[in-house]
């Protein structure tokens, strides 16, 4: 795919997810939380910033100049579904996801310059915490869920 194809593309996709955060703003309360990205091959090398939580959206996103100036860059491409049920090829890297005392190693969107960070629900379920729907905050559950596996012998 051409990159100007590819940028239409994500632009695209951070207007849908931009437009599905206003509507739900009249709904709920938007949930924010610091996160800190850091670049596993290299752990000094890290960007902090404030994330809107979204358990729908199943990866994290953030804007690619914050991922290029810690050392990341794409390493491959996936296709993801919209709100609108459009699907969208968008590029994509790996990186340890800092927050709330846990560290979790999560897919990452590399999204537009001024796209807002988003934090999904991977990174969520990995590290145990939950979006408590009546009072908009995270919380931890007492153990990560690990359904079909086998208690030891």
């Amino acid at each position: 795919m051409h990159r100007a194809a590819r940028r239409a593309h994500q632009r695209a996709a951070q207007t849908a997810v931009r437009d599905r955060a206003t509507d739900h703003e009249h709904d709920v309360q938007a949930t924010c939380v610091d996160v800190t990205i850091r670049n596993p091959a290299d752990p000094d090398r890290a960007w902090k910033g404030t994330f809107q939580v979204d358990p729908g959206t199943t990866d994290s996103l953030v804007p690619r100049p914050h991922l290029e100036a810690i050392g990341l860059r794409p390493k491959g491409h996936r296709v993801y579904e919209l709100t609108d049920g459009r699907e969208l090829t968008m590029e994509i890297t790996t990186a340890d996801i800092e927050f709330m005392g846990e560290t979790v190693g999560g897919t990452i969107l590399l999204g537009e310059a001024d796209a807002e960070p988003l934090l999904g629900a991977t990174a969520l379920a990995s590290a145990g915490v939950e979006v408590d729907p009546e009072n908009h905050r995270l919380t931890r559950r007492a153990a990560v869920r690990l359904k079909g596996a086998q208690p030891p012998v």
